[in-house]
């Protein structure tokens, strides 16, 4: 295999390519199917690979759209795929496994065809791809056949549920399964999973790879595809009463995280006993297509992270995530959706509800840990936005767990590598906390949480401190770095939320953590004394006049900003941005002396060490009622301080704060309301997910490749 390019670049020329693309028909009888599917070869493991393979086809590819039409060709390698499928058993009886071997050879195929049909033509068109029908002939699919589309869907999600990976008899109780594992038990030496379970792993992930393949239309387009020939296959008939198998399975992949088969495992050598139909058809058959060609030799070799990796898993979350952003249609909600939003716990004995027959059950405990181990992929973390977002099931058993830190502890990685994370990676793990932030049980336990050395927190040594103040650290960091970089209001604002559900719950704060809290606060003074500077000098310079006294600004009226340039007005946007930011940190800082004064000494006396930050914001017109119990704190520990005298230690000002906190008259401070925010999704909220979604298809995809020059529905840079 040492000459690979010139092995890809005789593909084109190659009889049986020429023949499957020629202006023939081929029955799906032709004995021509034989010739064309026994190869042996190691699935594309990436990109790359399928690139390389593309190109070198891409005449093999449009000889075969422009006459497809005529001849059906494409259809029928769908109808022999179909058959060896349905023959699986018969395979299993006969002690080989030829259908199987062949049907995973004519599912590649037939995945990287739809590819290039997908990208190049209408659903509408490529319907008519899938109903030629044979003037004669007793194989012909005539009127009474059912919809080849509907019929490989179908198909493939059978392979999908039905197929065990490893060890199959411990997961069905399928007799020829259980049989088939025995046969090939006392056959190879290296057990099932040498054999039987390395080529089901593989047709497993070529059928998720192959629904993904069909659901890509949408790459195609702009806008959001909300009426689609396959979403309504997918969503009604026959397909619709797999629902939650298929969602389970997808789920189960993504928890089991099976490595993939070493390359060419799955490759069936012939035996010295010259045993076995298989090995005779694949002797006869070595001559054709394939002896000069795997794809494990294309491009790259499968790299050692690859190979460390699941892509079944990955494959199959993908497809989850996929499924479970398709639109809904006027008469039917979304089936994907409703079996994630209602799955339950194994343990949960409580009846089902009849309102939704795609409810299941699942391993809670399983699908957390895989939840938590996978977290630095965006697609970990979208699954874990949807389930905590739309499954309460899920939500309560996350917020129950004791080791809460074991998920917690992954997000607040992903915010504070922000710099190395795409836009929406970072929000989806920022949304996570303001949806955990919403629970007061979450609030309390995480103070309660103590860690040890966190090594990728580099700003300061951290030998100990409690989940909520790392938490805290975490999202102040992330406003920080907003201000300074992206200057995204949304992010502030969930960023905010999350610390004020927090607030009243704050505890025993970490001494850095409540010195980041006062220095978040001067540095937003300090912008908005730059930005006051700024408006103030565009009005003045709008008025003609540097020397005119003008009126505070809180009391401009409109005639003066109409004097404003459109330049200028971004001034008067900014001060009420950087306002509205101030205030909210104040809001922060009130609820924690309101409601948790006597157990944050930390707090207060950073409040105490900065005091002169506030002095501004006493008569603010926008502040002065949330500065009142700010400046009595200040106030009343001020003067307990200078009782004690000069020259005080850090520990001394702690004990007196301690002391005083008991003392402080807490009817003095004015009550305001608690402060809570509740995640809610925008409307519209497919304009953001789907493409999100897609994207990370498009750039995590295992073994698939789309040409960026064909994508519509996102810009490259997006992705």
């Amino acid at each position: 295999m040492g000459a690979n390019s010139s092995s890809i670049s005789e593909l084109p020329e190659n009889e049986y390519l020429q023949k499957l693309s020629g202006s023939e028909p081929i029955s799906e009888n032709d004995p021509f199917w034989n010739q064309l599917l026994s190869f042996s070869f190691t699935t594309p493991t990436n990109s790359a690979d399928l690139k390389l393979l593309e190109e070198a086809t891409i005449s093999v590819c449009k000889s075969l759209v422009e006459k497809n039409p005529r001849t059906g060709n494409l259809g029928s390698l769908i109808k022999v795929f179909l058959s060896r499928t349905k023959e699986l058993k018969i395979s299993a009886e006969c002690q080989n496994h030829l259908f199987i071997w062949q049907a995973h050879n004519a599912l590649f195929i037939i995945c990287c065809l739809l590819k290039v049909f997908i990208s190049r033509m209408s659903e509408e068109e490529l319907q008519l791809h899938f109903t030629y029908e044979e003037k004669a002939g007793p194989s012909s699919y005539g009127a009474e056949c059912e919809d080849l589309i509907e019929e490989l869907l179908f198909c493939l999600i059978q392979l999908i549920v039905e197929i065990p990976l490893l060890y199959p008899c411990q997961h069905t109780d399928s007799n020829w399964w259980k049989w088939l594992c025995s046969w090939y038990r006392g056959r190879y030496s290296g057990g099932v999973t040498s054999a039987l379970g390395d080529i089901t792993y593989s047709i497993s992930l070529e059928a998720v790879t192959t629904l993904i393949v069909f659901l890509s239309c949408q790459l195609f387009h702009k806008e959001i595809v909300r009426e689609s020939i396959i979403h309504r296959y997918l969503m009604h008939g026959r397909c619709l009463p797999y629902t939650s198998r298929l969602v389970k399975t997808l789920l189960y992949n993504f928890i089991r995280q099976e490595r993939s088969p070493p390359p060419g495992t799955h490759v069936f050598q012939q035996q010295t006993d010259g045993g076995g139909l298989l090995y005779g058809i694949a002797s006869g058959v070595a001559t054709g297509l394939w002896t000069v060609f795997t794809l494990g030799g294309v491009g790259s070799k499968a790299s050692a992270q690859l190979e460390q990796c699941s892509p079944l898993a990955s494959q199959s979350l993908l497809l989850l995530l996929v499924l479970a952003n398709l639109t809904d249609t006027p008469d039917t909600p979304n089936p994907y959706r409703q079996a994630i939003m209602s799955f339950k716990n194994t343990q949960d004995n409580t009846a089902f509800s009849s309102s939704n027959p795609h409810a299941f059950q699942i391993n809670f405990n399983s699908l957390y840990t895989a939840l938590c181990d996978q977290q630095k992929s965006d697609q970990a973390t979208l699954l874990l936005y949807m389930l905590l977002h739309q499954n309460s099931n899920v939500r309560t058993y996350v917020l129950a767990r004791t080791d809460i830190e074991n998920l917690v502890l992954p997000i607040l990685e992903i915010l504070y590598h922000v710099e190395e994370r795409n836009s929406h990676h970072v929000y989806m793990a920022l949304i996570i906390l303001l949806i955990l932030t919403e629970d007061d049980g979450f609030n309390r336990s995480i103070h309660e949480v103590i860690l040890k050395n966190i090594t990728w927190y580099a700003e300061r040594v951290l030998t100990e401190i409690s989940l909520g103040s790392l938490l805290i650290l975490v999202v102040i960091r992330t406003i920080q770095y907003n201000m300074t970089r992206t200057r995204d209001k949304y992010l502030h604002t969930n960023c905010l939320a999350a610390l004020a559900n927090m607030s009243a719950q704050f505890r025993s704060l970490h001494q850095y953590a409540a010195q980041r809290i006062i220095s978040l606060f001067s540095l937003l003074s300090k912008k908005h004394n730059k930005v006051l500077e700024q408006a103030t000098q565009s009005l003045r310079g709008s008025l003609g006049s540097n020397d005119s006294p003008l009126p505070d600004y809180h009391f401009w009226e409109m005639s003066d900003c109409l004097h404003f340039s459109e330049t200028k007005l971004i001034h008067a946007q900014d001060l009420n941005v950087i306002e509205e930011v101030i205030r909210m940190m104040l809001e922060i800082i009130n609820s924690c002396l309101t409601n948790s004064l006597h157990h944050n000494p930390n707090l207060v006396y950073a409040l105490l060490y900065k005091r002169d930050l506030f002095e501004q914001f006493r008569t603010h017109p926008s502040f002065q009622d949330i500065m009142q119990n700010i400046d009595l704190v200040i106030s009343f520990f001020s003067s307990r301080l200078e009782q004690a005298g000069a020259e005080l230690s850090v520990e001394r000002v702690l004990e007196i704060i301690k002391q005083g906190a008991v003392a402080l008259p807490k009817d003095r401070l004015r009550k305001f309301p608690e402060l809570k925010f509740k995640y809610v999704e925008e409307e519209q909220p497919e304009e953001f997910f789907i493409p999100y979604v897609w994207s990370l298809v498009y750039n995590s995809a295992v073994a698939l490749y789309w040409n960026p020059r064909d994508i519509q529905l996102f810009t490259m840079d997006s992705g």
